[in-house]
């Protein structure tokens, strides 16, 4: 009985998967499917709540499964074969411990201030650096550091 529980969880963990990375991709900023960023945002965090349960799915399937065969190892009256824990719970459960921190990235991206727009690069020009050696120099001392290093004068 405990199996059949341990493979239902692990397909509803591998279904809810394959849907929480289709409403990721959706919910991306940078897929044009989805509408506008706010739904975007709202998209990208159900997908972030459908990881977080798919990974809870596969955490308790590995551990149900591990809680099984440590019972059966260390009761003296078990007298069929013994298992141990294998490669594939610790993998299990490190694959669920990325699915729970990817969701939770995934529901924290909606949280950077969507009220302020995001703000460009401004493009000043580009000056040489004889040009930025020619200036006239003013009498009084200027606080400012120098530009003669500045990003644009190797552009």
């Amino acid at each position: 009985g405990y199996i059949q529980a341990c493979r239902g969880l692990m397909i509803s963990a591998v279904c809810l998967g394959f849907f929480g990375a289709i409403f990721g991709l959706v919910g991306m900023k940078c897929t044009k499917v989805g509408g506008s960023d706010q739904t975007k945002a709202k998209i990208a965090c159900l997908a972030g709540l459908i990881f977080i349960l798919s990974g809870l799915c596969s955490m308790t399937s590995c551990s149900l499964y591990a809680n099984r065969i440590t019972s059966e190892f260390f009761d003296p009256s078990f007298v069929a074969q013994k298992y141990e824990l294998g490669a594939a719970l610790f993998i299990g459960w490190a694959g669920a411990s990325l699915c729970i921190i990817g969701g939770s990235i995934f529901c924290f991206s909606i949280a950077e201030n969507s009220n302020s727009p995001r703000r460009g690069y401004a493009y000043n020009g580009a000056t040489s650096v004889m040009s930025s050696r020619t200036k006239v120099h003013n009498s009084v001392p200027d606080k400012t550091p120098p530009k003669h290093f500045d990003k644009n004068a190797y552009v």
